[in-house]
């Protein structure tokens, strides 16, 4: 990777949101090419993060169906290069009743999983 990636996440209150925070803080940790976008500031039109949004491409991970990230993401102007959804590898793993406040063993297994398919999506930058 050259340039660098941004993630956004859901962020939202199901243990799909918190699945997703912690995948993608993990990732960020991890790879200095890889930065976050805060999806409560993209709403809220901060300049400054709407500026770094413009900058670099956007990989969305929806929490669900519903698909929230890339729909704000379109709604302020910006369009992510790839999307998942989390709930789909939660139903892939037959992980069910995942905690919306803690990560418990079912969850810390739907991050790890996260975790590798966004890397699998970023060995194509």
């Amino acid at each position: 990777m050259e340039e660098k990636i941004s993630i956004a996440t859901c962020n939202g209150m199901s243990a799909l949101g918190l699945i997703g925070r912690a995948a993608c803080n993990d990732l960020v940790i991890e790879n200095d090419n890889l930065i976050s976008i805060c999806i409560t500031a993209t709403v809220a039109e901060n300049p400054e993060f709407n500026d770094i949004i413009k900058k670099y491409p956007i990989i969305a991970i929806n929490g669900c169906s519903e698909n929230c990230i890339d729909k704000i993401l379109i709604s302020k102007g910006f369009k992510s290069e790839k999307s998942m959804k989390i709930d789909k590898l939660v139903e892939e793993k037959d992980l069910k009743d995942l905690d919306p406040s803690r990560l418990d063993n079912k969850g810390e297994i739907v991050v790890k999983e996260l975790k590798n398919l966004i890397k699998l999506e970023l060995k194509e930058y």
